[in-house]
């Protein structure tokens, strides 16, 4: 793993290390795998982005709901099969990626589609308020105004840090995972929303630097943000939900 940062004599790629160690062992071991469900979740959110960019173009809420609503049913499994594919390699799942992908998708898809409708219409309603406060509007909005905004984003992104794993990993109703979410960011309430705040700051990057950045998206794309916040997030998470005792149990 010399490419971009320089070869440690005392790292051993074969054991599982901890802290920035960890982290390069991850992206060196785990970099095809996640790159392929990449390419395939670019594709199943496709149809949410063009929804959402025709309504817009159209000025019309009334398209823009039933668009992001479908559309983050279809992006909704693809999504399951990102996070699942991530978490996989946070907890050394040795199966190879098709077998995992193919297993998320029996296991998901349903609720992939329903977090995914949700989620659609969120970041729908997001991009068409974005697009009024910042574009179309005649007065520039004030700075609550866009605190505000910015707050409201990073809170969406902070739950989708969340939830997205706890559908993967476990089997329970809706408010059981609204419940664990909530309580696990009161909790960690700083770290949480510094992976909001990391996932707002790469999303912008990729939005303000658009059409150029679309370039980034078959190589970093969605993979790598999901990847560095749940890897920020994991420690935590495994204290909280036990994910690694599951999976030894067999139960995740």
């Amino acid at each position: 793993m010399g490419l971009f940062i320089r070869d440690d004599p005392h790292y051993n790629e074969n054991e599982r290390q901890r802290g920035f160690d960890r982290y390069k062992q991850l992206l060196s071991i785990r970099f095809g795998p996640w790159w392929k469900v990449n390419l395939l979740a670019l594709l199943g959110c496709a149809p949410l982005a063009a929804g959402i960019f025709y309504a817009i173009g159209v000025s019309s809420l009334l398209v823009l709901y039933p668009c992001a609503a479908i559309g983050g049913m279809i992006a909704g499994p693809f999504l399951a099969g990102m996070y699942d594919a991530v978490l996989r390699g946070l907890r050394d799942d040795p199966r190879p990626w098709r077998q995992c992908w193919k297993l998320s998708w029996k296991q998901n898809w349903k609720g992939g589609m329903l977090l995914g409708a949700v989620m659609g219409v969120l970041f729908g309603q997001y991009a068409s308020l974005g697009m009024v406060l910042f574009w179309w509007a005649e007065v520039r909005p004030g700075l609550w105004t866009i605190a505000l905004y910015l707050l409201g984003l990073v809170l969406i992104l902070a739950a989708n840090s969340l939830l997205w794993p706890q559908l993967v990993l476990f089997r329970q109703r809706a408010s059981v995972r609204l419940y664990n979410a909530g309580l696990f960011f009161l909790l960690h309430f700083w770290r949480v929303l510094g992976a909001g705040l990391l996932q707002l700051a790469y999303w912008a990057v990729m939005v303000l630097f658009a059409p150029w950045t679309l370039l980034l998206l078959p190589v970093t794309g969605i993979w790598y943000i999901v990847f560095l916040s749940q890897f920020l997030l994991y420690e935590q998470m495994d204290d909280a939900f036990h994910i690694e005792e599951r999976f030894e149990a067999g139960d995740a």
